[in-house]
C-alpha cells in the first residue's frame, strides 16, 4: 500500500524466505529489505542509517512485529513469556527508538520534521486475553509506549499513534478463524466478519500521512467493534 501511494520502504522480518517473496513481487524501486530481529539493538541502528544514507531520511515508522506462545497463567514458562515481551514490547521499543532518534537528529539541524510512528498494538492489551497474558500485558506496554514517546517527540514533529486491531485474517490467527473457535469470536465482531489485511493496511496510512498531521498519542481501534469504550 506504501509502495501504491508512491512511497519507499524497509522491511526488516527474522523470515528471509518472507522477505525475498515481498521484494519479487514489489521490487527493489518499491522496497529494501533487511534480515534480522527487532529484539537486535544494533541491527535496527546500523539498518536505520543505511537505510537512511541510502534514501536520504526516513519519515515514518510501522511498527508491527509479533509473535504468540499462548498457555494459561499457571501453565506458561518464564521462556514463553519473555520470548513475547522480547519481541512485542522489546522489539517495539528498540525500533521506535532507533527510528525516533534518526527523526530527532534531523529536527536538531534543520527543525521539526513531519515524521509518525505507527505503532502496532490490539484489543487483547485494552481487554485482556484468556490463555495469552504475555501477550496482552506486551499489547498493553505498548499503548503505554505510544503515549510517552507522543508527549516526549511532539516538539521535534514526531507523531506517535497506536492502531489496536481485533482478529485479522494472517496465519497467526489461523487456529482462532477455525473450528470450535471460529463463531466465538465471530461473535464479538459487531461487524460480523475478521478483519482482511487491507482493513488494517488503509488506517495505517492514513495515520502516517499528513492528513493526521494533528493526531498524536491516539490509539485506533480497528477491529470491527469488538472493543467499544472510551
Amino acid at each position: 500500500m506504501i509502495a501504491d501511494l508512491g512511497g519507499y520502504a524497509a522491511l526488516i522480518d527474522v523470515g528471509a524466505d518472507n522477505l525475498g517473496a515481498i521484494a519479487d513481487e514489489l521490487g527493489p524501486e518499491a522496497i529494501s529489505t533487511y534480515v534480522g530481529s527487532v529484539t537486535d539493538v544494533n541491527l535496527l541502528a546500523e539498518t536505520i542509517a543505511q537505510f537512511a544514507s541510502e534514501r536520504g531520511a526516513t519519515d515514518g515508522l510501522i511498527n508491527n512485529t509479533g509473535i504468540i506462545r499462548p498457555a494459561m497463567i499457571h501453565k506458561m514458562t518464564a521462556d514463553d513469556w519473555q520470548q513475547v515481551i522480547d519481541v512485542n514490547l522489546n522489539g517495539v521499543f528498540y525500533s521506535l527508538q532507533a527510528v525516533g532518534r534518526h527523526m530527532m537528529e534531523r529536527a536538531e539541524s534543520s527543525g521539526p520534521v513531519s515524521g509518525s510512528i505507527v505503532n502496532v498494538s490490539s484489543i487483547a492489551g485494552r481487554r485482556g486475553a484468556i490463555g495469552q497474558i504475555n501477550y496482552g500485558a506486551a499489547k498493553s506496554g505498548v499503548l503505554g509506549i505510544t503515549m510517552s514517546a507522543a508527549k516526549e517527540w511532539a516538539r521535534y514533529g514526531i507523531r506517535v499513534n497506536s492502531v489496536a486491531l481485533g482478529v485479522v485474517e494472517t496465519d497467526m490467527t489461523e487456529t482462532i478463524r477455525s473450528g470450535k473457535f471460529c463463531d466465538r469470536y465471530l461473535g464479538q465482531i459487531p461487524l460480523g466478519r475478521f478483519s482482511t489485511p487491507r482493513d488494517v493496511v488503509e488506517p495505517v496510512c492514513f495515520l502516517l500521512s499528513d492528513a493526521a498531521g494533528y493526531i498524536t498519542g491516539q490509539h485506533l481501534s480497528v477491529d470491527g467493534g469488538a472493543y467499544i469504550g472510551f
